[in-house]
């Protein structure tokens, strides 16, 4: 009696292919892209607020730097909050969400395998990299210039906005790759649809 042959299991990435945390196959270049973006991102914002803070110092008053006169310039500032400065003193629960929504990304993507779009590796790498560059500073990584030894717990944000008498809240690279993330996660979910299977 011949038996049914039973088809192969799908190769979907080939010689390409790794198994991921929960044995899932996924690409070996969704690592890559993912960690690249969020390390790189992740560096950028640390760096640039590092090399700020040393050239224009701790916040004070008239201590903008113009790029474009009255409306795109640097000018440090720190932010105990998250957002705009929302929730302002409540560093310590932000510095556990960003924890927390970490480990639910890496979860989503190697585990349950969302790195298989390209889009979402991404927009999540952004994401990773803002989160533990405003993390960084939550957890009081970081000192001022003028004074070694006085670690801060504050975000520090340097990037301003001006229009006429409106001042944009200052922010900084890490809030940049978190709206760039969040955005390119709206589009994914607005314009995304699964491929059509047929029934078994």
């Amino acid at each position: 009696m011949l038996s049914k042959k039973q088809p192969n299991p799908i190769q979907t990435d080939g010689p390409d292919a790794a198994s991921g945390i929960g044995g899932t196959n996924l690409p070996r270049s969704r690592y890559v892209l993912y960690f690249s973006i969020a390390t790189l991102g992740c560096a950028a914002d640390l760096l640039s607020k590092y090399w700020v803070f040393r050239w224009r110092g701790m916040p004070r008053a008239n201590n903008e730097w113009w790029i474009w006169e009255g409306y795109i310039g640097v000018e440090t500032a720190v932010n105990s909050g998250a957002l705009f400065g929302m929730g302002a003193g409540r560093g310590g629960w932000f510095a556990l969400l960003s924890i927390i929504a970490a480990v639910g990304i890496l979860y989503w993507l190697f585990v349950h395998g969302a790195a298989r779009d390209r889009l979402l590796t991404i927009a999540l790498g952004c994401v990773t990299g803002g989160i533990f560059g405003n993390l960084y500073d939550r957890l009081g990584f970081w000192q001022p210039p003028d004074a070694p030894g006085q670690w801060r717990y504050e975000v520090r944000d340097w990037i301003l906005f001006r229009y006429h008498e409106y001042t944009w809240p200052n922010f900084n690279i890490a809030d940049c790759l978190l709206v760039c993330g969040a955005a390119m996660l709206m589009c994914h979910a607005i314009w995304h649809r699964e491929p059509k299977t047929d029934p078994a």
